[in-house]
């Protein structure tokens, strides 16, 4: 599991290798994460947006941007979690994903960005 902490907000990451699956006559390596997101701040926080570097061992890289997290835009007050799981394909079987969330404090309405720590994916099978 790899942390970090960002204006008070604290980002842990799990993963964890799904499998091989093969998509127009390529293979592809499925990964799941799991992200919690603590508030350890004294403020209340929205989550509004995230973006995404997702890069594999043959050095495709792909940068993903949107609203929320799996559908939500979770609202945290000081204590506070919100964990969820998410996933990628890569090409390889090894791979890394690094980050950030746009976040609102609510009590001021400053905006401010989270940091996701770079993690690393990795197929079982392939680690010598």
């Amino acid at each position: 599991m790899v942390q970090q902490v960002t204006k008070g907000i604290k980002i842990s990451v799990e993963t964890s290798f799904k499998g091989t699956y093969y998509n127009n006559y390529r293979i592809q390596y499925a990964f799941e994460y799991k992200i919690t997101i603590e508030n350890q701040s004294k403020d209340t926080v929205q989550l509004y947006a995230r973006h995404w570097s997702i890069l594999d061992a043959l050095n495709k890289e792909e940068e993903v941007s949107g609203e929320g997290v799996v559908g939500y835009k979770p609202i945290l007050k000081p204590g506070e979690t919100h964990a969820y799981k998410s996933g990628c394909m890569l090409t390889s079987p090894f791979g890394a994903m690094s980050g950030y969330y746009n976040m609102i404090n609510l009590n001021n309405a400053k905006t401010f960005k989270v940091i996701i720590p770079s993690f690393k994916l990795s197929a079982p099978f392939a680690i010598n």
